[in-house]
């Protein structure tokens, strides 16, 4: 019988455009550096895959939530840690996965929505501006910022490697990550 040992998860939330991706890649790349081979779950290619269709309605979401949370407890169960990247708009959506996996870590990175307007690199707030995207979170939909997640980044000004470091930290101190 294999034994593995059951990996984390690291949820990075915060409104479309905030930096969730770019933080996801900076911390990828840290936990690579010490060959640590996460998967990255991104929403945005995912929900090509479980919804191609995408409405964007709250029924849709917590499916697309509930599939992303099972995806990432069946890896960490199998000893792959997870890095989710997902907006989540919704505090039940990532405390689905939080209840699901054992080691946990949500990181909020908090952008003032000028900021996510100003960069949108997917054109989301634009298609909102034009009428073409009626439930984007911040903007037609609420999004709900957790209330004690485990490290709080500033989107607008923290840089990605140094809030990567902080989220290393936490996975240490947590003992999810043996001390170096």
């Amino acid at each position: 019988m294999i034994v593995r040992e059951e990996a984390f998860a690291v949820w990075i939330t915060g409104l479309p455009a905030s930096g969730k991706s770019t933080l996801a890649g900076a911390l990828a790349r840290a936990l690579g550096a010490l060959g640590i081979d996460a998967a990255v779950l991104e929403s945005d290619a995912l929900r090509k895959i479980f919804t191609p269709n995408p409405r964007y309605d709250e029924e849709e979401r917590d499916i697309f939530y509930a599939s992303l949370a099972h995806v990432g407890r069946l890896l960490t169960r199998h000893g792959v840690p997870v890095i989710f990247d997902a907006t989540a708009n919704r505090r039940a959506y990532r405390d689905r996965a939080r209840n699901a996996i054992p080691k946990f870590v949500e990181v909020h990175v908090a952008c003032p929505l000028a900021v996510c307007i100003s960069r949108d690199p997917k054109g989301i707030y634009r298609r909102a501006s034009r009428g073409e995207a009626a439930r984007v979170p911040g903007l037609q939909v609420d999004y709900e910022p957790p209330l004690h997640p485990e490290i709080e980044v500033r989107g607008d000004v923290e840089p990605p490697d140094e809030a990567a470091r902080r989220v290393l930290a936490a996975l240490r101190d947590k003992g999810y990550l043996k001390p170096r």
